[in-house]
């Protein structure tokens, strides 16, 4: 093999895309700048265990390990930028009340998110820290909005979510934080509503209903919060979900053009607490932006904070603009 081959699904960029790649990373600064949202760049690599801190599995399985020959501790390069801005935002600068802040650089992840897609993505983000109220979530989406707006994306399609609706039911039926739902979990996401009903047959009638219909509660905003509030329990952790869904709905609804609800979109559960929010284009099979809630990750590097983003990947978001000009 020639040794200048590179590594499955890792690629250079060539002088065109890397300029496109390049001025769009420029605006999307600026607008972020012009937000108030200051910038950060954390390392490529860290120690393990901070690099993992309060993402549970999501990250585990995608982040590259290595022996750091200085001290012979295990190092990982990063997978994702949210928790090293989290740790930031909590351990380095420990500011009171709200602070903001954007970043962008790649990572690198063990498997691609699909066949034709790459193990190195560009990244650019913001998040906000210390708002724990729907006025944290909204001003999040909206940046968002206004930033693919900025970028020249169009006809966009808003998918909101909210994982405090699945985790209210998964707790009420006695069936979470023991390992003992990932089952249902996947059946969950994949909206395979036969293999919901069957992993839910002995449970109470009242969340064995609630989490079959879950999978069902997906479409038209308007639509899926009338039937979520006539078919799920009205407890409030699943009544304060559907408001905020409701407020984000009603400050979304005239930026995109089309606005779904999805109840069974259990993204980044395992550190994500509340709502979420992916943004999709015709002619691409995955989200051009993500984002969402995830409190209290801060709290292992002595801070437990408030905090909601959202993530681009660049190349992608690129490749979208000059596609549909």
């Amino acid at each position: 093999m020639r040794k200048w081959v590179l590594p499955e699904h890792v690629e250079d960029i060539l002088p065109g895309e890397a300029e496109r790649v390049e001025a769009l990373r420029r605006v999307l600064l600026d607008h972020f700048k012009a937000h108030a949202y200051r910038l950060v760049q954390p390392p490529l690599v860290e120690h393990l265990e901070s690099l993992l801190t309060g993402t549970g599995r999501d990250l585990e399985l995608q982040t590259f390990k290595v022996v750091d020959p200085l001290s012979g501790r295990l190092l990982g390069v990063r997978a994702d930028t949210t928790p090293q801005v989290a740790r930031i935002d909590a351990h380095l600068l420990n500011e009171p009340g709200v602070t903001r802040l954007c970043y962008t650089g790649s990572v690198l992840r063990t498997f691609p998110a699909g066949i034709a897609q790459t193990r190195e993505v560009v990244q650019i983000g913001a998040e906000l820290y210390g708002e724990p109220g729907i006025a944290g979530d909204r001003e999040v989406l909206a940046l968002l909005l206004s930033s693919l707006q900025a970028a020249g994306a169009r006809g966009l399609h808003l998918d909101l979510g909210h994982v405090g609706v699945y985790r209210a039911l998964a707790n009420s039926a006695g069936i979470s934080g023991n390992g003992d739902d990932s089952e249902l979990f996947g059946a969950l996401r994949a909206k395979d509503v036969p293999a919901v009903a069957e992993l839910t047959a002995r449970l109470p009638p009242a969340w064995r209903d609630a989490l079959t219909a879950l999978p069902t509660l997906y479409g038209p905003a308007d639509d899926v919060l009338a039937a979520a509030r006539a078919r799920l329990p009205d407890t409030p952790a699943i009544a304060n979900a559907l408001a905020a869904l409701s407020t984000l709905a009603e400050s979304a609804g005239g930026k995109v053009d089309a606005l779904h609800i999805d109840l069974a979109d259990l993204t980044g559960y395992h550190y994500q607490n509340g709502a979420i929010f992916s943004v999709f284009v015709a002619g691409e099979t995955s989200a051009i932006g993500n984002g969402g809630r995830y409190d209290g990750i801060g709290r292992a590097f002595g801070r437990a904070r408030p905090a909601t983003g959202f993530t681009f990947d660049l190349r992608q978001l690129a490749g979208v603009v000059a596609r549909d000009p």
